[in-house]
């Protein structure tokens, strides 16, 4: 997940703020006690736990080994490298390059008869690490043409981790499988590796890109989850139909004509007009979406325009974000902002350009049917502890998974040592952790839901 305004070439961070505040009010635990319902037969859960046991310290070692190599999105070959050999090692067949540096590898179980497909995404983010952990990252590397530090600060190197132990666990148990598991190792869900043409359009990555590539042939249904520090340790959060929001990239330019800063009545203040728009954008939400139906947010985060006190410039350049929870209405904000930023620019003389993306993630909705189906497997692998949380106004391209098939993504707590899940770090912080006893509850919570889903007729 994501914390900063975009930039022309990734997705903008959302936030975790309604998690953090939903968990200070303590609800989770009213929530979570409940009757457990089950999933799998005690036997199957006894011969996975046995499993999760013996792969529990190799996930410490790989989470720390990934979070001190980190890898920015479409760079990911060390990563991808050491799941691929891992992989191997377990005696399945291995995809590499997928997507770019996307992992692939299928399980056949005793009886192939159904196919599901689990996800981690494996990139880490331009952010200057603060955690002070002995394995911390010292990783720099070129992003945007800087040289920038780089950081596991969303927790996929704990969804690389997980989604590996996984892997080992169920080739152990895969005469007891009823079915066939995919696992996709996905680069890139933090945003587009390479910058956009001039056109603004650049090349499908990350989730689509695996996708275009044939990831989901055959594949009947398809799990994920997410880390975060928000929730407490021990608690999965969920939630039937939209679960997170949608993300457009908005980019407007805004041209004028430029002057001299002492006889502005000689140009077009192309400043003046973008100021203009950022007010007028923030009635898209307030006055022009029905926000009774869904909520939605409309942020310009980057200004840009002007070299000095005296010149007015010809241009001036905006960056910000649309966040919505439903298609048409996405789709409503986008002609509203576009409409917007163009006619209150030709009121003063200028001229504005709008374009989405090229990060333009649909809103993650979770199946209501899968959903249903699968929240009874979920408690059982969590003890209980899973809770419908409240939407979030972040982003995940799992989205595009759930676009092909029906598709079931969760939160996964995991609030670190002697921390309050209200006030921990969120993710994309320079300090953001996750307690590492989340990974065997990763481990058996995505393997549960499995081999539920192949279990069932």
């Amino acid at each position: 997940m994501k914390l900063r305004p975009p930039s022309s070439s990734r997705r903008v961070a959302p936030t975790t703020a309604s998690l953090a505040r939903w968990a200070a009010t303590g609800l989770w635990m009213a929530l979570a006690s409940g009757a457990q319902a089950q999933g799998v037969d005690a036997g199957t859960l006894q011969a996975l736990d046995a499993q999760i046991a013996k792969v529990s310290p190799q996930l410490v070692a790989w989470r720390r080994d990934i979070h001190a190599h980190p890898e920015l999105s479409g760079q990911e070959v060390r990563t991808a490298a050491l799941v691929a050999d891992h992989l191997r090692r377990l005696g399945l067949s291995v995809q590499t390059g997928v997507g770019g540096t996307g992992v692939v590898a299928t399980l056949q179980g005793a009886h192939p008869v159904k196919l599901v497909a689990l996800r981690a995404d494996m990139d880490a983010l331009p952010v200057p690490e603060g955690t002070g952990l002995p394995f911390a990252s010292k990783v720099k590397t070129n992003y945007l043409g800087k040289e920038v530090p780089v950081m596991h600060a969303c927790g996929h190197d704990g969804h690389t981790a997980i989604l590996m132990g996984v892997a080992q666990a169920l080739v152990a148990m895969k005469d007891q499988i009823h079915g066939s598991v995919r696992f996709i190792f996905q680069p890139a869900e933090e945003g587009a590796p390479n910058e956009p043409d001039a056109h603004g359009v650049a090349p499908s990555f990350g989730a689509k890109a695996m996708i275009e590539q044939g990831v989901l042939k055959d594949v009947q249904a398809i799990y994920g989850l997410h880390l975060t520090a928000n929730i407490p340790l021990g608690v999965a959060g969920y939630r039937s139909g939209p679960l997170m929001a949608s993300a457009d990239d908005i980019h407007i330019d805004v041209h004028g004509r430029g002057a001299h800063g002492s006889a502005p009545w000689a140009g077009v203040d192309p400043i003046v007009a973008a100021s203009q728009v950022v007010l007028g954008l923030q009635t898209v939400v307030s006055r022009q979406l029905n926000i009774s139906a869904e909520p939605a947010v409309v942020t310009i985060g980057a200004i840009n325009g002007g070299t000095r006190f005296n010149i007015i410039p010809d241009k001036v350049e905006m960056l910000g974000t649309l966040r919505t929870f439903d298609e048409g209405m996405r789709a409503d904000a986008q002609k509203r902002i576009r409409s917007t930023a163009e006619m209150i620019a030709q009121s003063s003389g200028a001229k504005a350009e709008v374009r989405f993306g090229p990060v333009s993630y649909p809103t993650t909705v979770n199946s209501p049917a899968l959903t249903e189906a699968s929240v009874p497997a979920l408690k059982q692998a969590m003890n209980g502890q899973a809770v419908v949380v409240p939407k979030v106004s972040a982003s995940e391209d799992f989205s595009e998974f759930q676009k092909v098939v029906p598709g079931f993504f969760y939160f996964l707590g995991a609030t670190p040592k002697g921390l309050q899940s209200g006030s921990a770090p969120s993710n994309h912080s320079p300090r953001f952790d996750f307690n590492e006893d989340a990974l065997p509850m990763g481990v058996r919570s995505l393997s549960v839901l499995a081999l539920d889903f192949l279990n069932r007729s």
